[in-house]
């Protein structure tokens, strides 16, 4: 009897997320939820155990809010508490802002959800890994990460911030591929699209217009397709980026060493 498989999916209780969780479980899978307000989390939790197909698999929830280093270590270690192994984690949370928040630990929201905790979720269960999936953006394309600026917002922008540090994230999903090279654990980065989901809603007449364009695009489900092929299907390689079930060569502006190897040094700050 094959061993069931233990899935990790963060920013699950709505959206691309959502939809990542009900199809790993009815694949059968054991799905934890990682979301950061306990009620929506609850009730997410209840419309996964009642949809069509649920119960082949399980789930569970943890809270914590990712945009904190010290309740992303919480997160991390009530996971590895529960789960001896994880066979995937879905790293999906993921904030566009439309003004500028500092975190309790000075860094700007965005940058602390998109890319901080990604970084540190990493480090601090690798020794329970086995896959990783890194939800990414193609937007990464216009980003200009600054390791002097950015992580603290003194380069804000409403519309180029959510760019710069979706940048910033898969610029050391190689690095992670390096470091975990012949030890088992596999990662790759995806974009699954443009797709409807509330990620950067906003209030005013700015937001109903893109709420109205927002009718158009894709929905979670198709969003979700990638993601959880990405999860079935590590491959031969380790470090690669897709576009939805594409691979596709990293733009010029990701194929930056040196910048890669900067974040890398200043996120490491937060694992000892």
């Amino acid at each position: 009897m094959a061993e069931t498989v233990t899935a990790v999916v963060t920013g699950a209780n709505r959206g691309i997320g959502f939809a990542v969780a009900g199809e790993l479980m009815r694949r059968g899978c054991r799905v934890v939820l990682v979301t950061r307000d306990p009620a929506r989390g609850e009730q997410a939790l209840a419309a996964l155990r009642a949809s069509p197909g649920g119960a082949a698999g399980s789930a569970e929830l943890v809270v914590g809010d990712l945009s904190v280093v010290s309740s992303v270590r919480a997160v991390a270690a009530e996971l590895s508490d529960r789960c001896e192994r994880i066979d995937v984690l879905v790293h999906n949370a993921g904030v566009w802002p439309t003004r500028l928040i500092r975190t309790e630990d000075g860094y700007e929201q965005s940058f602390a959800v998109n890319h901080l905790a990604p970084f540190l979720l990493n480090h601090l269960l690798e020794t329970r890994l086995r896959r990783v999936v890194q939800v990414s953006a193609g937007l990464y394309v216009k980003g200009r990460v600054d390791p002097d600026r950015t992580p603290w917002g003194a380069d804000f922008h409403r519309m180029r911030t959510y760019c710069d540090t979706k940048l910033a994230n898969l610029l050391t999903v190689p690095l992670f591929a390096q470091h975990w090279a012949n030890t088992g654990v596999t990662i790759d980065a995806v974009h699954p699209g443009v797709i409807r989901t509330g990620l950067g809603d906003s209030g005013g007449v700015l937001g109903l217009l893109l709420k109205v364009v927002k009718r158009r695009w894709a929905t979670p489900e198709a969003g979700a397709a990638p993601v959880v092929r990405l999860a079935f299907a590590p491959g031969e390689r380790s470090g690669r980026y897709f576009d939805g079930d594409r691979p596709a060569p990293l733009a010029p502006v990701a194929d930056d060493p040196a910048l890669a190897r900067r974040l890398w040094d200043q996120g490491m700050a937060h694992v000892a």
